[in-house]
C-alpha cells in the first residue's frame, strides 16, 4: 500500500519504490512538510518531525497570539499563500472581488483512491493498471471566500516519483483572480544543494549548468509562450558531491508546453523552497463562480544514486506513463529527411532520387520537409495554405506518397507548421484577425511569419480541418510538427479585455485539444515534434508526440551536449537524431562519417543529407549502420541509459545503454579533440550483471560484469576493428568508438 494516512493526526505518507513522501496538516489547518528523500519505515505519529525554532524568533510575526514559536515563515509548508506571517515567494496568489490578495485556505479532508485520474484537457502521466498507483486528494477550503482548492498527489508504487497537481473551485458567486497558482512547492530542510538545470538557445539548446545554492532567489523560466530552448521546464537539486552514479538528487519536472516558472529560494534560516508551475509574469485567470481551474502537473523525483538514477525514473516514467499510443513501445523507423539536402529547392524528380538511393541503403522512411506547398520557395510565404505545389509535385503528395510507398518500398512522412500563417497567404487574407496581436500595437515579426491564435475556437476548428484533409488524403505514417517563433505581442480577439491575461495558456489549451483530436484520428501515424529545433522540447509535447527533433544543430561534436544535457529527463526514444553531411551546416565542423553515426544512434535515428551524392565506399558504410541500427534499435531506444563522462568536464564524452535483462549494452565513446602522446584510460561502465561474463563482439574479449563495471575497458590511442567498420583509428580530432557487449550464456 503506497499510501498510509494517520486519521488522529492528519498525517499523510506516500511511498514509492525507494522513497518517502510525509506530511501532516499543522495546528493552523493548513498542510505541512515533514520528509521527502529515501524511504523510511510508517508509523503511527510523525509528529516528532515537526521542526519548530529552539527559541522565540525576533521580528518575525505569529498566527497565533502569545505564541512566538509556530511561524509560518519558520516552518516548512506544502503549498504556502503570502501574507498570513510567511515572506517567502508564495506558491499562491488569489486576487479577491474585494481587491484583497489575502488567502487563508485550512484543511477540510482528503479522498484517496486507486490509479491516477486524467486531467480535463491537459496532458499528465497515467496509469494502465489501477494497481499501479494511488492518488490522494487534500482538499482545502477558504470558507469566507468560498472557494476550495484540491491539491492532487499521486504515488506510483514502483516508481520513485510524486506526481503534483491543484485545481481550484469557485463555490460562489463572485469571481476571483488567479495571479499566481503552481503547481508544486516543496520545502527542504536545508539548503547544501547545487542548482542545475538546463539552459541554451537556438542550436545550442539544453547545455547543462550547475552552481551552488545562494541566498535568495534563483529561477529559470519562459515568457516565450513555448516552454523555449533558453530554459528547459526542468530542474535538480543536487548535493555538492552528488555524481552521475551516487548521491542525493531531486528532480523537478513540468508536464506543460508553454511559459512555466521554476526557482528556489534559500531563506534567512538557510532551507531551501523550491516551487513549478505556470509562469506568474503575464498570467491572470478569473474563475468566475461554479467554475474551476486545474493546473498542469509537476513531476517530482527523488535519487540517492546520483543524476543518472533521477534521469532514470523520469525516462521510465515518461517513454511508458506519460507517451502514449502505438508508437510508444514500437521500434521507430530509419528515416531521411530531404532539409537540409534541398532546403526550398526541390522537385519530384529530385525527391525520387534521393528515396532511389535511400531505399538501396535500406532506409525505411523518406520525410518530406518545407517547401512542398503553396508559392513556398522561401520563407516569406504560404504558411497556412496547405496545398501541393504543383509546380514542384506534378502529382501532388498524394501522388509522390505513393510512388514512394508503392514504388520504392518505403513508409512516407511530411513537414507541416499548422500554428503559423505568412501574410503572403490566401489564410491570412481571408482571416488577418486569427493572428496572434494586439489591435492598437504593431506586430514584431519572426521567420516572416505570424502565429494563429489557437486561443479563438474557430482557429483550432479550421486547423483540425484542414489537417485531417491532409493527412487522410495520401498514405502518410509519420509528421514533423514544427513551430518556429515565439510569442510577441500576446493578445486574442476572441478574448474579452478583461481576460487578456488568459491567452498564452489558452493557446496552450487549443493547442492540445487540437493535438488530442489528430493523433486520435491518426493512431498509426508517428508524430515528431520540432520547434526551431528544440524549443519546445518538453514533457507536454511528449504526450501527443513521443519523440521531439532535438535540435536544428545537427553536427556530431555540439549534439554530444545537447543530446547529454537532453538525457537527464528525457528518454532517448524521445530525442530525434540524424547524420548530416560531413560538413556540417551549422557550424562548418567536419565530422567523420563513424562519429556523426556513432552520436545520432542514440535516439531516435535518421540521416538528414543527399544519399544520391554519397561514394561507393560511404554507401558501404550506410548500409552497415543502417543494418546495425535494425539489429539494436530496440536496445537503443528502450534501454536503460547511462551517462559515464560528460562532455561538459572535458575532452572526452562516454555513455551506454542496457537492456532490462542486463543480457546486452552498447558503449559509446568520443573525443573531441586529438592529444598528442595521450595516455591510457577506462572508462568504467555502469547497469550490467556483476556475475554475468560477457564478451565485447568486435575482439571476442570476455570480461565479467564487475571488472566492466569497476575496472572499466581500457581505451588505447589506437586500436582495429568495431562493430560497425573494419578499421577505425582513435587518431585525429572528432574520434568515436563503440563497443557492443553480450552476455555469454
Amino acid at each position: 500500500m503506497p499510501i498510509f494516512i494517520n486519521e488522529e493526526h492528519k498525517q499523510f505518507h506516500l511511498q514509492g519504490r525507494n522513497t518517502s513522501y510525509i506530511f501532516s496538516v499543522l495546528k493552523n489547518g493548513q498542510p505541512g512538510q515533514l520528509y521527502f528523500g529515501k524511504k523510511v519505515r510508517h508509523r503511527d505519529d510523525f509528529s516528532h518531525l515537526i521542526q519548530l525554532p529552539a527559541e522565540p524568533l525576533g521580528n518575525a510575526s505569529f498566527p497565533y497570539e502569545g505564541d512566538p514559536f509556530f511561524s509560518l515563515e519558520f516552518l516548512k509548508q506544502e503549498y504556502p499563500s503570502f501574507g498570513t506571517s510567511d515572506y517567502r515567494e508564495p506558491a499562491f496568489v488569489l486576487k479577491h472581488e474585494s481587491g484583497s490578495r489575502t488567502s487563508h485556505f485550512t484543511y477540510k479532508g482528503y479522498r484517496l483512491e486507486k490509479g491516477k485520474p486524467a486531467l480535463a484537457g491537459l496532458p499528465s502521466t497515467y496509469v494502465e493498471d489501477e494497481v499501479e498507483a494511488e492518488t490522494l486528494t487534500i482538499t482545502l477550503e477558504d470558507q469566507s471566500a468560498r472557494l476550495e482548492m484540491d491539491i492532487l498527489y499521486t504515488v506510483y508504487h514502483e516508481r520513485d516519483a510524486i506526481v503534483r497537481s491543484v485545481r481550484l473551485r469557485n463555490l460562489g458567486n463572485e469571481p476571483v483572480v488567479i495571479e499566481r497558482l503552481l503547481s508544486a512547492s516543496l520545502d527542504l530542510p536545508h539548503a547544501e544543494f547545487d542548482f542545475l538545470h538546463l539552459h541554451g538557445a537556438w542550436i545550442r539548446e539544453r547545455h547543462v549548468s550547475c552552481q551552488p545554492l545562494r541566498k535568495g532567489l534563483q529561477s529559470i523560466d519562459s515568457k516565450k509562450g513555448v516552454s523555449s530552448s533558453n530554459h528547459n521546464l526542468f530542474f535538480a537539486l543536487k548535493s555538492p558531491h552528488a555524481s552521475e552514479s551516487q548521491g542525493e538528487v531531486y528532480g523537478f519536472s513540468l508536464v506543460y508546453s508553454g511559459n512555466f516558472y521554476g526557482g528556489v529560494e534559500v531563506d534567512a534560516y538557510d532551507t531551501s523552497r523550491a516551487l513549478l508551475g505556470i509562469n506568474p509574469f503575464g498570467f491572470d485567470w478569473t474563475v468566475e463562480g461554479g467554475r474551476s481551474f486545474q493546473t498542469p502537473e509537476a513531476v517530482m523525483v527523488y535519487s540517492d544514486s546520483g543524476l543518472n538514477g533521477m534521469s532514470q525514473t523520469f525516462h521510465e516514467l515518461y517513454r511508458s506513463r506519460l507517451a502514449r499510443g502505438e508508437w510508444r513501445d514500437k521500434e521507430r523507423p530509419v528515416l531521411i529527411n530531404n532539409w537540409e539536402a534541398t532546403y526550398f529547392d526541390f522537385n519530384e524528380e529530385k525527391i525520387l532520387d534521393i528515396c532511389d538511393a535511400a531505399a538501396e541503403l535500406g532506409i525505411e522512411l523518406f520525410a518530406l520537409d518545407d517547401g512542398w506547398f503553396g508559392k513556398r520557395n522561401d520563407d516569406t510565404t504560404s504558411l497556412g495554405d496547405w496545398t501541393p505545389d504543383k509546380k514542384k509535385l506534378p502529382n501532388g503528395i498524394k501522388g509522390l506518397s505513393e510512388a514512394i510507398v508503392k514504388e520504392k518500398g518505403m513508409q512516407f512522412g511530411l513537414w507541416v507548421e499548422p500554428e503559423m500563417v505568412s501574410k503572403e497567404s490566401d489564410l491570412y487574407r481571408d482571416h488577418p484577425d486569427w493572428v496572434l496581436g494586439v489591435s492598437d500595437r504593431s506586430l514584431s515579426h519572426g521567420r516572416n511569419q505570424f502565429i494563429l491564435d489557437l486561443a479563438n475556437e474557430q482557429v483550432v476548428d479550421h486547423l483540425y480541418d484542414t489537417l485531417e484533409n491532409l493527412f487522410s488524403s495520401a498514405p502518410i505514417s509519420y509528421v514533423k510538427w514544427d513551430m518556429n517563433r515565439n510569442m510577441t505581442e500576446i493578445g486574442s480577439s476572441s478574448v474579452p479585455a478583461r481576460h487578456q491575461g488568459e491567452v498564452a495558456h489558452r493557446y496552450v489549451l487549443g493547442l492540445y485539444r487540437l493535438l488530442d483530436k489528430l493523433t486520435n484520428r491518426f493512431p498509426h501515424i508517428l508524430f515528431e515534434s520540432c520547434a526551431s529545433g528544440g524549443n519546445r522540447f518538453d514533457p507536454g509535447m511528449i504526450y501527443y508526440m513521443p519523440q521531439t527533433w532535438t535540435s536544428d544543430n545537427t553536427d556530431a561534436v555540439e549534439r554530444l551536449k545537447i543530446q547529454w544535457g537532453t538525457s537527464l529527463v528525457y528518454p532517448i526514444s524521445s530525442m530525434g537524431a540524424h547524420v548530416s553531411s560531413g560538413l556540417n551546416h551549422q557550424t562548418l565542423r567536419e565530422t567523420p562519417l563513424d562519429t556523426r553515426f556513432h552520436v545520432a544512434m542514440f535516439g531516435a535515428f535518421g540521416y538528414e543529407l543527399d544519399a544520391t551524392t554519397f561514394t561507393a565506399e560511404e554507401k558501404e558504410t550506410v548500409k552497415e549502420q543502417v543494418h546495425f541500427i535494425k539489429e539494436n534499435r530496440r536496445l537503443l531506444q528502450f534501454g536503460t541509459f547511462y551517462r559515464l563522462l560528460s562532455p561538459f568536464n572535458g575532452n572526452d564524452t562516454s555513455w551506454m545503454v542496457v537492456d532490462r535483462e542486463l543480457e546486452e549494452a552498447i558503449v559509446a565513446f568520443y573525443r573531441t579533440l586529438a592529444q598528442p602522446n595521450p595516455g591510457l584510460i577506462r572508462v568504467r561502465l555502469q547497469g550490467l550483471d556483476p556475475d554475468a561474463l560477457y564478451k565485447i563482439e568486435h575482439n571476442g574479449e570476455k570480461m565479467y560484469g564487475d571488472e566492466l563495471m569497476n575496472i572499466g575497458l581500457l581505451l588505447p590511442p589506437f586500436f582495429s576493428g568495431t562493430a560497425i567498420t573494419e578499421h577505425t583509428r582513435l587518431k585525429g580530432d572528432y574520434q568515436s568508438h563503440i563497443w557492443k557487449l553480450r552476455k555469454v550464456k
